[in-house]
Order: C-alpha cells, then structure tokens, then sequence
C-alpha cells in the first residue's frame, strides 16, 4: 500500500541509512580516541536520525497512519509493527541521541559511545536486515 510516499524515496532512504550505518561502522573500528569519539558520536547522531525516519517512511508506505510523527511514536509503532524488536532500547537510543544534541558532558558522551559500540549499532543492523528481507 502506498499514501503518499514512494517507493523509490523509501529506497533512497534506506540507502542513505545504510550508507550512514557503514560510515558508523568505520568509526567504531577506530583506535579509542577524543576525536574518534566525538566522530562516532556525531556519526550515531546522523544515523539515528536517518534510522528513525526511515522507519516513519516504511510505516507510511505500508499505511501505517502516524498521528504525530515524533521518534517515540515512530518507535511505538515500529515495535507494534515487528519493525524492530526492542522499542525499550530504542527509546534509550533516542535519548541518548537527544542528550547529545543538547549538552556536552564527558562521562555522558564516553558512557552514549560504549551503548552505541555495544548494543546501538547493533539494534540499527537489525533494522537494516529487516528492511532489506521485508523487499
């Protein structure tokens, strides 16, 4: 079903995600540096982002009506909808996402870089198996 989107934007999309996600990948892989760091946090930024709103675009493609469009609805959904399997986590993604935007604190960035190298990353490759088997 489609109301709206296209699917040919909905593919670009999901390529930007995964484009995004290697880019992350790469930096993860890096000797533990400040820099790297900062690097990686600013590339998880972008890749939650893209993560997100990519989900937004393949629930309403498959006519999913979203009220607000706001990432923790977009994340309910995507959990209802077996889009991804831990929303908790999810939501915990966004958050961390969001206190990145707002404020620097080493301790928070070092601990927001361990959750993206530990689990985030790999939440976001679930994600992207997903869409690429739901073709």
């Amino acid at each position: 079903m489609n109301f709206g989107l296209s699917e040919e934007r909905f593919e670009e999309r999901k390529q930007d995600l995964i484009n995004a996600t290697n880019r992350l990948k790469e930096a993860l892989k890096e000797e533990e540096s400040e820099l790297m760091i900062d690097a990686v946090l600013h590339r998880y930024e972008f890749t939650f982002e893209l993560a997100w709103e990519t989900l937004k675009d393949y629930l309403e493609y498959s006519g999913v009506a979203i009220n607000t469009g706001s990432p923790r609805e977009v994340i309910k959904e995507s959990f209802v909808h077996n889009l991804i399997s831990d929303g908790e986590v999810w939501i915990k993604m966004m958050l961390a996402r969001n206190s990145l935007s707002h404020l620097y604190d080493e301790e928070t960035s070092r601990q927001v870089y361990n959750e993206i190298k530990n689990e985030y990353i790999n939440q976001i490759q679930k994600l992207i198996e997903t869409l690429e088997k739901d073709k």
